[in-house]
């Protein structure tokens, strides 16, 4: 078919079929945008639900190692030795190493979160081209006058 058979074709079509072409193109525009922003979107769940557990345990540890090394303090001071409170110190210490390297690790995850970019860049270009679509100017008649005063 050449391109002057799909012109006669094209300006042969009722405005109904006009609407409904637009209309199924518009909705597929739409379903396309929707399914681009899941899939950004879920890379970045992802990388929060790694984070946020990262900073769940690293929360948890700084609080288990709060009655720690209360206790190690306690020992420390009544024993004033390298005895049991040495052993509590260590302990205590390691657990706020974990929690800190665990912070760490949810901080550097947070951090690589982005907004869907290409979905908003897709957004703005469609709402661009959306804003530069004029409908074609239509001729005022006398019937379309009385017909649009008659109905309201």
């Amino acid at each position: 078919m050449s391109a002057v058979d799909q012109g006669a074709q094209g300006a042969e079509r009722t405005l109904g079929q006009l609407v409904a072409s637009a209309t199924a193109e518009m909705s597929a525009l739409v379903h396309d945008e929707i399914a681009l922003a899941k899939a950004e979107l879920r890379q970045d769940v992802k990388r929060v639900g790694i984070g946020g557990t990262a900073i769940g345990i690293a929360g948890v540890l700084g609080i288990f190692s709060l009655p720690v090394l209360s206790f190690a303090a306690a020992y420390g001071i009544h024993a004033l030795g390298l005895g049991l409170a040495w052993s509590f110190l260590i302990v205590g210490g390691a657990f706020l190493l974990i929690a800190g390297l665990l912070a760490l690790l949810a901080v550097s995850k947070f951090k690589k979160v982005k907004p869907p970019e290409r979905s908003i860049a897709s957004v703005k270009q469609t709402a661009a081209l959306m804003g530069t679509v004029k409908p074609h100017p239509r001729p005022v008649s006398d019937k379309a006058v009385g017909v649009a005063r008659s109905s309201s």
